[in-house]
């Protein structure tokens, strides 16, 4: 019997992973081979192939990622910012290890900087090699990889302000606490071009309600637009998921200039986005 990973489980001759959230629901996938399993200074990291998923990257037992579906969150996080920003030239992507986000970003010939700040740098190592459906082994000139803190990074003094801040974390906790609070939220502000805007995860409207509300409540007390926005993603619990965006001028998306080679986002997705179902519009703050 070969030796088991941490969060994997045999049964019989089968091997699966078993991801847990809140302690209160657990979801299993059979997985054909570990591909990649290594313990950095942050977290425990494994490249899984999955019958269903094909490879994915799970970080401390949670899935961040699949070869099925990784594009739907990648694109999701990008091309609705970018959409709404008129002509955006510095973009800030703060997490996104998997590299897919920045693997869109660079879709943008306009876009000149592209900066990922990413902790880890074994996440990057891991995903462009052995995740290259999510990640293209990503190679783009404009992109420059900074390892170390997100939050320590946006509080660094710059000659150059960013039109766009992506934040793509992971779920708050771990090294990725931080980039949910007040603070950090207003660092990005001052990192912002006065027509800036950002964009975060803002988790589960299922299964945490609380988080996506704390999250709009601490962007309304900064920025003067606030917009949430949904999308179905297959591998996250619920598979319902919010994005928040924050935005110093800039309100509304303009999908008739949209004109990127996508899988999932399009100009009937950039308009139906934003409306939201009234379960989620009771949750939230109005105005």
């Amino acid at each position: 019997m070969m030796k088991m990973e941490k969060y994997l489980q045999q049964v019989g001759d089968e091997i699966w992973f078993t991801e847990i959230d809140r302690d209160n629901l657990k979801i299993n996938y059979r997985i054909k081979e570990v591909v990649y399993s290594e313990t950095s200074p942050f977290q425990h990291i494994m490249i899984l192939d999955s019958y269903d998923f094909g490879p994915m990257l799970v970080l401390d037992g949670a899935i961040q990622s699949t070869a099925l579906d990784g594009y739907i969150y990648n694109e999701m996080i990008t091309h609705i910012p970018l959409n709404i920003h008129p002509n955006p030239k510095n973009v800030l992507i703060i997490g996104g290890g998997d590299c897919g986000a920045a693997r869109e970003v660079a879709k943008y010939p306009g876009i000149q900087r592209i900066d990922m700040v990413e902790i880890d740098e074994m996440v990057v190592k891991a995903s462009k090699k052995y995740l290259k459906e999510v990640s293209g082994d990503l190679s783009d000139p404009r992109v420059n990889f900074i390892f170390k803190d997100g939050t320590a990074f946006v509080k660094e003094k710059r000659d150059y302000l960013y039109d766009v801040i992506i934040v793509d974390s992971s779920d708050p906790v771990g090294p990725a606490v931080k980039l949910f609070e007040l603070e950090f939220y207003k660092d990005l502000y001052n990192n912002l071009h006065e027509d800036g805007l950002m964009v975060c995860q803002s988790e589960s409207p299922f299964f945490y309600p609380e988080m996506m509300v704390n999250i709009q409540k601490r962007l309304k007390s900064i920025f003067p637009v606030v917009k949430l926005y949904m999308a179905t993603v297959p591998t996250y619990p619920g598979g319902f998921w919010s994005f928040t965006l924050g935005s110093k001028k800039y309100r509304e998306p303009n999908p008739e200039a949209f004109d990127k080679d996508t899988k999932y986002v399009n100009k009937g997705i950039i308009k139906s986005c934003f409306q939201l179902p009234n379960f989620v519009k009771d949750l939230l703050i109005t105005d």
